[in-house]
C-alpha cells in the first residue's frame, strides 16, 4: 500500500509539473502552489506509512515548522539568507511567509535524506529482520558526518534551481542581490549560505527526533528516491529549454550532482545486480504499514 499510494501521488506531482512551463500568470501560481501541497503530502505520507508516526511527526517538526520559523526570522530580519520579501502571489501569508514555503522545504527534505541513507550505507532491512547490520548498530562517527553532509548539500542544491525560477516568475523579491553568483543576478549568494545552514541543522536534529527507522532504506523508499531524481533531470530540462535560464540550469546541475549522480549509479548497479530480496520490507510493526 505505502508504495502504491506514494508511486501515485509522484505521478500526479510529474503530471502538475510537467504542465508548469506550458501556463503563465495566475494559472502558474496555483500550479505552483498546487506542486508544493502535492510534495508535501508525498514526503509526510510516505514517512508517515513506511515508518510511523514518530517519523512523520520529527519530519514535520523539523522542516514544516522549522521552515516556517526560519523564514519568519529571514523575512523579519534578513538572517540567514538576506533582505527579501515575498509578493501575494503564492497564497495567504502568515508573518510575511505564504504557508506553503515551509511546505516546500518538507517536500525535499525528506527524499534528501532517503537518498542520503541509501549513499551512506543506510540498513538494507530484509524481510526476515536480519541484514548487513540486522544487530541495530547505528553509523560510525564518520558515516554519519557523511550522511549529514551529502542530505544537507543535497537539499541545499536545489535551491540553485528553485530560487532563479522563483524570483523569475514575481513570486518573492531581493531587495539587495549582491554578490550575486555568476549568471544569477537578483540573489545574493548569502541566500544559498542560509539555505545550507539551516539545511545542516534540520539533518542534523531530523535523526535524533525520528528515531532508527529513519537509518535504513528499502523498496518502499523508490518512490521518494525517484522523486529525487525527477526533480534533478527534470529540472535541468526545464531550465535550460523550456523557461529560458541556462545559468541556473547549469549551477543546479552541478550543485546537486553531488548527490543525484551517485544515487542514480547506485541504483543503476542495484538493478542491475538483480538482488530482489536484499530490500524487502521490514517486519510489520504496529504503526508502521510493512505492505506492498
Amino acid at each position: 500500500m505505502t508504495r502504491r499510494i506514494s508511486w501515485t501521488l509522484l505521478a500526479v506531482l510529474v503530471l502538475a509539473q510537467i504542465c508548469y512551463p506550458l501556463t503563465t500568470g495566475a494559472t502558474r501560481a496555483g500550479l505552483t502552489v498546487a506542486t508544493v501541497v502535492l510534495g508535501w503530502l508525498l514526503s509526510v505520507g510516505h514517512a508517515l506509512l513506511s515508518r510511523g508516526p514518530r517519523v512523520a511527526a520529527a519530519l514535520v517538526a523539523v522542516a514544516t515548522g522549522g521552515g516556517f520559523a526560519i523564514e519568519a526570522i529571514g523575512v523579519a530580519t534578513g538572517v540567514p539568507f538576506g533582505s527579501y520579501d515575498y509578493s501575494g502571489e503564492l497564497g495567504p501569508k502568515l508573518a510575511g511567509v505564504p504557508l506553503i514555503i515551509p511546505l516546500a522545504w518538507t517536500w525535499m527534505a525528506w527524499p534528501a535524506w532517503l537518498a542520503a541513507v541509501r549513499l551512506t550505507g543506510g540498513r538494507i532491512v530484509t524481510a526476515g529482520g536480519s541484514g548487513p547490520t540486522a544487530d541495530g548498530s547505528g553509523p560510525t562517527v564518520g558515516r554519519w558526518v557523511g550522511r549529514i553532509a551529502l542530505a544537507t548539500v543535497g537539499l541545499a542544491a536545489w535551491d540553485l534551481f528553485l530560487d532563479p525560477q522563483m524570483v523569475a516568475e514575481g513570486y518573492w523579491v531581493w531587495r539587495d542581490a549582491t554578490p550575486a553568483l555568476p549568471g544569477l543576478a537578483g540573489i545574493p549568494v548569502s541566500n544559498y549560505l542560509g539555505w545550507l545552514l539551516f539545511a545542516v541543522l534540520m539533518m542534523s536534529a531530523l535523526r535524533p527526533l525520528a528515531g532508527p527507522a529513519a537509518e535504513h532504506t528499502d523498496r518502499r523508499d523508490h518512490p521518494m528516491l525517484a522523486l529525487y531524481l525527477w526533480t534533478y533531470f527534470s529540472s535541468i530540462l526545464a531550465h535550460a529549454v523550456f523557461l529560458d535560464l541556462p545559468a541556473s540550469a547549469l549551477w543546479g546541475a552541478a550543485g546537486m550532482a553531488v548527490t543525484a549522480v551517485p544515487l542514480a549509479v547506485t541504483l543503476l548497479r542495484a538493478r542491475r545486480g538483480g538482488a530482489p530480496g536484499r530490500e524487502a520490507h521490514q517486519p510489520h510493526r504496529p504503526g508502521v504499514d510493512a505492505t506492498r
